[in-house]
């Protein structure tokens, strides 16, 4: 393996990794679901892709295998992430320190209806 693709992948591993450290730090510090559902839902997905594209230059046998992933990460994550910001407004979680509430007048909270 080449000394130039090594160095890509320690960098985008230290970019993964860091990103994916920012996300925890989000999810932990964060006030209410709707708010962490940012840093699970994208700052730690692209840390789980930049490590994927760091996995799969270190290990070209399955870099296939990380570009299949990394597709399905993202097909998924909006998807996962709309959701659990539904189900959480129907069952009624608040949401702090709020100035606008755009569903409040085409759905009631709590109620498990849909839109």
């Amino acid at each position: 393996m080449e000394l130039g693709q090594q160095i890509i992948a320690i960098v985008l591993l230290v970019l993964g990794t860091f990103l994916s450290l920012v996300g925890v730090i989000g999810f932990i510090r964060l006030p209410d679901v709707y708010t962490r559902l940012h840093a699970t839902g994208k700052v730690s997905v692209f840390g789980l892709v930049f490590l994927l594209i760091a996995a799969s230059i270190l290990t070209p046998l399955t870099a296939w295998k990380g570009i299949l992933l990394i597709f399905f990460v993202l097909l998924g994550s909006p998807a996962l992430s709309h959701s659990i910001a539904s189900a959480a407004y129907k069952a009624g979680v608040p949401l702090v320190n709020t100035k606008r509430d755009d569903l409040k007048s085409k759905l009631e909270r709590g109620s498990g209806k849909d839109v």
